[in-house]
C-alpha cells in the first residue's frame, strides 16, 4: 500500500505536468556567461587600450555584485533543510552555488592574465603603475617619505591574538594582512591594517614629461609595512578583500514603532556590512597557517578563497583616466562624445508648446536630455503649472532635475515625488535627496511594501482657464543625468489625454497604495504588464495558426520569467518569429529542435550599457511597447513597472529603424546557441562590418549637423540649411493590447504642504515669469494613429 506522502506526492504530478527543462538553462550559469561576455571586450584589440582596462574594471565589479546579491542569497538558501528548487534548471540552491564556485577559477584566471597583458603594453606607452619590488632608489625614497608623511599618521595597524580578537572586516573594504614573528615565545600572530578610504588610493609619484607614474595606497603601506608593528616582524604579507551577502530585504527586517522609514532603510545599510562573508579575495602571498587563521575567523571554506596576483578592487581605474598624457588620450581612450541636440527640438522655442504638438522621442546617449531637464526647469517657473509629479529610482548625485524639483515646490506648485529608497546600491544617495526635497516642501513618499517601484514617469500638470493639460514624460532608464550619457535608453514625450488620464490616475494609486488599479494604455505591474506580453503572443500564435505572417520582437536586459518563457517557446512552435536582443541574462535557449527553432537571440556588449525596453508584435510591428521592465519575474510581478505604447508614427518609425540597426548589428552582437553559450554573428560574404552603436553616433551628429538652424524672432530668418530625409514611416496603423474596462476613478485626495522656503540657489530666469501663449487642448493634434482601433472610450483629459 502506497504512503500518505507517496498519494500526496502522485496527486501532485496529477494536477501539475512535469516541466520541460530542454529549453531552458540556469539564471546564475547564463549570467557568468554575460560577464565573460563583458570581459570579451578587454580582449578585442579594435577597442583602445585603456578601455579595455576598463572593461577588466566592469568585470571585477559586476561580479562582485553577483557575490554579494545572487550568491549571497543562494548561499542563505542552501542552509535550510528543504531547498527550493530553481524552474528553469531543476537545480536545488546548493547545487547552484556549487556550479557557480565550480566556474570561478577560469573566470578569474582570464580576468588576471588580461589584467596583466593590457597593463604591460600600458607601462610601454607611459602609463606606468609602480610596483614594490620593482622601485627605482628614488621611487623608494618618495615612497617613504609619504607614508612618513601621510599615511602613517592615519592607519591604526592591529594585533590578532587571544586578547585582542578577530575584528569585523567591512564588506568591501581592502586590509592589509600578515603572519607577525613575535620577540617572546609566542606563537606566530596576525597583523591587519585597513587601507583608509578617507585618502587618495592612486599616489602620483615623479616621472618625465609625458609620461604618468603612480603607486597604490596599499603598495605605499606594503613597502613600509617592516615599520609598522614594532617589535613584531611581518613574516609574509598580502592585500585581502571580504565580499559579505548583501541580498537583504529592507521590508522583511520590519520597520520599528514610530520610525521614519529613512531611518530605518540607514539601520539596514549598516547591517549590511557586517553580514556573512560570502567570499575572500588574496592578492599576494600568505603562509597557510596566516590563511587559515582568517578563512577560518570568516567562516569560510577554501572554495571561497580566491588568490590572485594584481590589485583588489579595479575601481580606481577610472580615477586615472584624466591623467593620461594628452598625446596618448587619442590612442588609449574612445574618441570623446557629447549627445547631440534632437532634430526634431528646437531648443529655441517653449519645450511645452513642441510636446504639445506632437510627441518627441528621445534617444540616449546618442541625443541630449536636455529637452526633458529643460521641460522641468521650465514648468518650475511657469505660472499655468500646477504640479509636477514624479518616480526617481536611481537619482545622480548631482542632479539638476532635483533641483529644479525643489524650485518648483519653493515656486508654490504642488510636487510629489516617489523616492524608492531600496534602489539597492543607491539607498544612500536617495536617502539624502529624500531629505533635500522634503526639506524644499515637496511631498515625499515611498515605495510599497514588498514592491520597488521601479517605474520611470513623469507628469507635468498645467491650467488654462478653465482647462487641464498634462504632459507625460515615460522613459525606459532612470531619471539620472549621468547615466544619460552612457546608457542606451528611450524617453517619450507626450500630450496624449489617455496616456496622460492614466499616468494621473497612476500617481492617484501610488499615493493610495492601490497596485492593482486598472489602465487603458499603460501596462503597470504587478498586475497588468505580464497579461499585456501575454495577450501580445496569443494574438501572435492565432495569426501563425491561421496561416498569417506572425513576428515578436523583444529587447532586454534579461529574460528570467519562465511563464513568458514557455509562452514564447509555445509561440515558436505555432510558427511564429521571434526576435529577441538580450544583453544579460537569458534562461530560455534558441534554436531547440521542436521547442524554440523560430527563435532567435542576440546580445549587445559595447561602449554604452544596452539598457532600453522594446515590445513589439506583428510582422510591422503594429504594437509597439516601451518599457522600464525586464521579463524577469522580480519585474513582472514583484516590482511597479510600466509598459507604454508609441502611438506616433514618427516616434515608432524611429524606434523601427534603431532596432533594425541593432538587428543587423555584426561587430558587438554575439548569437546565442542551443547550448546556451554566446558566438560571434557570421558575416556573409562581401557583407560590411556594422556596429550598431558607432552607428548611431554618426547619425546623431549627422542629424544634429544637417538640422535647420534655429529662427530668432525679430530678425530675418536665414535660408535652412538641407534637411536629413527624414526616416520612411511606417503605413502601419498604431494598436494597443486593450485591458477590460477601467472601474470609475476615485476621487483626488488632497496633499496639504507645508509652504516653501524661499530659494537662494539661483536666480529666476529671464521669460519664464509670463505665461506663453500656447495650443490649447482642442488644437493639439490627436489620433495618432489610433483613428479606427475600435477603443471602448478615449479619456479626453478634461477637467471634471
Amino acid at each position: 500500500m502506497p504512503s500518505k506522502i507517496e498519494k500526496k506526492q502522485a496527486a501532485a504530478k496529477l494536477r501539475k505536468p512535469p516541466r520541460d527543462f530542454s529549453y531552458t538553462q540556469n539564471r546564475e550559469l547564463s549570467w557568468l556567461r554575460f560577464n565573460n561576455r563583458v570581459l570579451d571586450e578587454a580582449f578585442d584589440e579594435t577597442v583602445p587600450l585603456f578601455e579595455r582596462l576598463k572593461f577588466v574594471s566592469i568585470f571585477e565589479s559586476n561580479l562582485d555584485e553577483f557575490l554579494m546579491v545572487r550568491v549571497g542569497g543562494l548561499s542563505d538558501l542552501a542552509e535550510l533543510k528543504k531547498q527550493p528548487v530553481d524552474n528553469k534548471s531543476n537545480m536545488t540552491a546548493s547545487e547552484q552555488v556549487d556550479a557557480v564556485m565550480a566556474e570561478m577559477p577560469g573566470l578569474l584566471t582570464r580576468w588576471e592574465s588580461i589584467f596583466k597583458s593590457i597593463e604591460g603594453k600600458l607601462d610601454t606607452l607611459g602609463v606606468h603603475r609602480a610596483r614594490i619590488d620593482s622601485l627605482t632608489p628614488e621611487e623608494r625614497t618618495f615612497v617613504t617619505r609619504y607614508f612618513q608623511a601621510y599615511v602613517s599618521p592615519v592607519i591604526s595597524p592591529l594585533v590578532i591574538d587571544p586578547r585582542h580578537p578577530f575584528p569585523n572586516l567591512r564588506n568591501g573594504a581592502l586590509y592589509l594582512a600578515c603572519g607577525l614573528d613575535g620577540a617572546t615565545d609566542e606563537e606566530s600572530l596576525l597583523g591587519l591594517i585597513e587601507i583608509p578610504a578617507s585618502m587618495n588610493r592612486v599616489v602620483e609619484i615623479p616621472s618625465p614629461t609625458g609620461t604618468y607614474s603612480y603607486i597604490l595606497l596599499e603598495d605605499v603601506i606594503l613597502a613600509c609595512l617592516d615599520s609598522c608593528f614594532g617589535s613584531y616582524k611581518p613574516l609574509d604579507r598580502a592585500l585581502i578583500r571580504v565580499t559579505r551577502n548583501a541580498d537583504i530585504d529592507p521590508d522583511g527586517e520590519g520597520v520599528e514603532e514610530e520610525e521614519d522609514y529613512r531611518q530605518h532603510m540607514k539601520r539596514i545599510l549598516k547591517k549590511r556590512l557586517r553580514l556573512q562573508p560570502v567570499v575572500l579575495a588574496v592578492s599576494g602571498s600568505l603562509e597557510k597557517a596566516t590563511l587559515k587563521t582568517i578563512r577560518k575567523a570568516l567562516e569560510l571554506s577554501r572554495r571561497s578563497v580566491f588568490t590572485c596576483d594584481i590589485p583588489l578592487d579595479l575601481g580606481y581605474v577610472f580615477g586615472i583616466e584624466g591623467k593620461i598624457p594628452e598625446h596618448l588620450r587619442n590612442e588609449l581612450l574612445f574618441t570623446p562624445f557629447k549627445p547631440q541636440p534632437n532634430p526634431n527640438i528646437d531648443m529655441t522655442r517653449s519645450i511645452r508648446e513642441q510636446v504639445l504638438q506632437g510627441d518627441k522621442l528621445l534617444f540616449y546617449p546618442y541625443e541630449a536630455m536636455n529637452p526633458f531637464l529643460d521641460l522641468v526647469h521650465e514648468a518650475a517657473y511657469d505660472p499655468e503649472c500646477i504640479s509636477l509629479r514624479i518616480t526617481l529610482y536611481r537619482v545622480a548625485k548631482q542632479s539638476r532635475l532635483c533641483e529644479s524639483l525643489i524650485d518648483a515646490a519653493e515656486n508654490g506648485k504642488e510636487v510629489t515625488v516617489l523616492m524608492e529608497l531600496r534602489a539597492r546600491f543607491d539607498e544612500q544617495n536617495n536617502i539624502e535627496w529624500a531629505e533635500r526635497l522634503e526639506e524644499a516642501g515637496c511631498t515625499v513618499i515611498y515605495g510599497s511594501e514588498g514592491f520597488k517601484c521601479h517605474s520611470k514617469i513623469c507628469q507635468l500638470t498645467y491650467r488654462e482657464g478653465m482647462a487641464l493639460t498634462r504632459l507625460t514624460l515615460l522613459g525606459t532608464g532612470n531619471f539620472n543625468e549621468k547615466t544619460a550619457k552612457l546608457y542606451s535608453d528611450f524617453m517619450l514625450m507626450t500630450a496624449h489625454p489617455g496616456i496622460g488620464e492614466d499616468a494621473n490616475l497612476f500617481f492617484r494609486n501610488l499615493s493610495l497604495g492601490n497596485l492593482r488599479g486598472d489602465y487603458r494604455f499603460l501596462g503597470v505591474a504587478p498586475v497588468g504588464l505580464k497579461p499585456l506580453i501575454m495577450r501580445g503572443l496569443d494574438r501572435e500564435i492565432q495569426r501563425a495558426l491561421a496561416g498569417e505572417p506572425a513576428r515578436v520582437f523583444f529587447k532586454l536586459n534579461s529574460l528570467t520569467d519562465r511563464e513568458v518563457i514557455d509562452k514564447i517557446a509555445e509561440a515558436s512552435c505555432a510558427g511564429v518569429r521571434v526576435d529577441m536582443i538580450i544583453r544579460g541574462i537569458s534562461c530560455l535557449k534558441p534554436g531547440v529542435p521542436g521547442k524554440t527553432e523560430n527563435v532567435h537571440v542576440r546580445s549587445i556588449v559595447g561602449r554604452f550599457l544596452e539598457h532600453a525596453r522594446v515590445y513589439a508584435f506583428g510582422v510591422d510591428s503594429d504594437m509597439i511597447y516601451l518599457s522600464s521592465a525586464d521579463m524577469m519575474t522580480r519585474n513582472t510581478e514583484h516590482r511597479v513597472e510600466i509598459a507604454f505604447p508609441v502611438l506616433d508614427p514618427t516616434c515608432r518609425a524611429l524606434v523601427h529603424e534603431y532596432m533594425g540597426m541593432q538587428l543587423r548589428d555584426n561587430v558587438k552582437a554575439r548569437s546565442l546557441t542551443s547550448d546556451g553559450t554566446w558566438v560571434p554573428v557570421e558575416r556573409a560574404e562581401g557583407e560590411k562590418p556594422l556596429n550598431s552603436q558607432e552607428a548611431l553616433l554618426e547619425r546623431a551628429y549627422r542629424n544634429a549637423e544637417a538640422a535647420p538652424e534655429p529662427v530668432i524672432e525679430a530678425e530675418p530668418a536665414p535660408e535652412a540649411e538641407p534637411q536629413p530625409v527624414a526616416p520612411k514611416v511606417q503605413e502601419v496603423q498604431a494598436t494597443v493590447i486593450e485591458p477590460e474596462p477601467a472601474p470609475a476613478p476615485r476621487p483626488e485626495t488632497q496633499v496639504t504642504k507645508p509652504a516653501p522656503e524661499t530659494s537662494a540657489r539661483r536666480d529666476k530666469p529671464a521669460g519664464k515669469t509670463k505665461a506663453i501663449e500656447r495650443h490649447r487642448p482642442g488644437r493639439v493634434r490627436m489620433g495618432l494613429g489610433l483613428i479606427g482601433l475600435g477603443l471602448k472610450t478615449l479619456i479626453t483629459g478634461k477637467t471634471k
